[in-house]
Parts: structure tokens; sequence; C-alpha cells
């Protein structure tokens, strides 16, 4: 029951977030979305802590991350910006949406598949549907920050939210929690680094989501050539054996 809550409290946080947005509250919309990836990361590992995991939250969870982070996210951006588009501004908020649903219906498909080359390696699959979400806002983090129009219209939203909904449906291998290893030694620091991260958020949040956001994209071909060393270690480990 726990954890099954906590993944429809993050449905319903998600869809709360639609509802601020329609009545232009963007800055308690955005917050809502992130309370939903909060909330995301922590389902999981409370069900494997208390030994619950299970199908139907298997389910849930795919369910929920569709609409926290796939169809709010478009109506948020769409209501916010995209819907000044005199064409295709409708269809480009769908691609975040259907990219976000292709990315999570893929990721089910390959659960049990014996091959699965990113994941034994500690990568995922594209950008996944938290930071998708994460990562499609931040035109409106920068016009929370400035002020400036310029980045309400509806020509750049469009071309980033379709840049973001491609990167979810890609191939492309990206940093994943199990892929993080941090030495005995930084654990103090990697521990200081959280609360500060925590308390950045609290007094600045949209400047602070604005650099996660860009470290995360430097990330993607950091992560590019990670993955290709790993490949590159066991092609050579094999061709011993």
């Amino acid at each position: 029951m726990i954890p099954n809550a906590i993944t429809a409290l993050a449905l319903c946080m998600g869809l709360t977030g639609v509802s601020l947005a329609i009545r232009g509250e963007w800055e308690r919309a955005l917050g809502a979305i992130i309370l939903a990836g909060v909330l995301d990361g922590f389902d999981g590992r409370i069900a494997r802590l208390l030994r619950a995991d299970s199908k139907f939250g298997a389910e849930l969870d795919s369910l929920s991350d569709n609409i926290a982070f796939g169809t709010a996210p478009a109506l948020i951006l769409f209501l916010w910006s995209l819907q000044d588009a005199p064409r295709f501004g409708w269809i480009s908020a769908l691609a975040l949406a259907v990219c976000c649903a292709l990315r999570l219906a893929r990721f089910n498909a390959r659960l049990d598949a014996a091959e699965q080359p990113h994941k034994s390696a500690g990568f995922n699959t594209g950008v996944p549907a938290p930071a998708g979400a994460g990562l499609a806002f931040v035109p409106i983090y920068l016009w929370l920050i400035t002020g400036n129009a310029q980045f309400r219209h509806w020509q750049p939203v469009m071309a980033w939210t379709l840049f973001i909904a491609a990167l979810m449906i890609s191939n492309l291998p990206t940093f994943s929690w199990s892929s993080i290893r941090i030495r005995q030694g930084w654990r103090l620091f990697a521990l200081a680094g959280v609360a500060l991260l925590g308390a950045a958020l609290i007094v600045s949040p949209w400047q602070t989501l604005l650099l996660v956001s860009a470290l995360y994209l430097v990330m993607i071909p950091v992560a590019l050539a990670s993955y290709a060393r790993v490949r590159q270690r066991r092609a050579s480990v094999g061709r011993r054996a």
C-alpha cells in the first residue's frame, strides 16, 4: 500500500500541475511536477526497502509517469506558449506526451529481455521521463528568472519541446543512479552537496533547476563516451576469452 500510495500521489501532483497552469499559476504548476518527480524517485526505493515490489506497482508507476511527466508537462507548455503558434503548436505538445509514452513502453517491453547492453552497463536508454519533463521546462525557468518575454515565444519553445521529445526516445546512453559510484573518501562531500542542493532549491528554485538541467545536458556526451569505453573493455575481454 505505501509505495503504491506514493505513486498515486505523484500522479495527482502531475494533474494538479495542469489545473494550476489553467489558472495561470505557472510557478506552482512547475512545483507540482517537480514534487511528482521527487515522489517518483522514492516509490520504487521504498518498495524495494519494504520488499513490496509487485507487478501492479510497476504498471501503476508507468501509468503515473506517463501522466505526470508526459501529458501534464505537454499541457503546461501548450497553455504557457504553444497555443499561440498558428500551426503545429498542439502537435508539438502532443509530440512530448507521445514520446514519453513510447519511451515508457520501450522500457516496459525490455524488462524481461535477456540482452540489455545499456542497462547491464548501468546506463539508461534515452532521457528518462522525469528528467525529460524537467528539461522541457527550461524555457519557463528562463522566463521566470529574467522576465524576458522572448523566452515565451512559441518558436523557440516549439523547437526545444521537439528536441527534448527526441531525446526521450533516442538510443543515447545516459547516466542512471546505478552507474554512479562515489568513493569512500568523497561520500561526506557528496552528502554536503546534496544538502546544499536542497537549500538552493528552496532559496532559488528556478536558477538551481536551470543549472541542474544544463549539467544534465552536458553529461549526455560524457555518458556517450563512458559507454563507448565500457563497450571497448567488454570487447577486449571477449576477445581474450
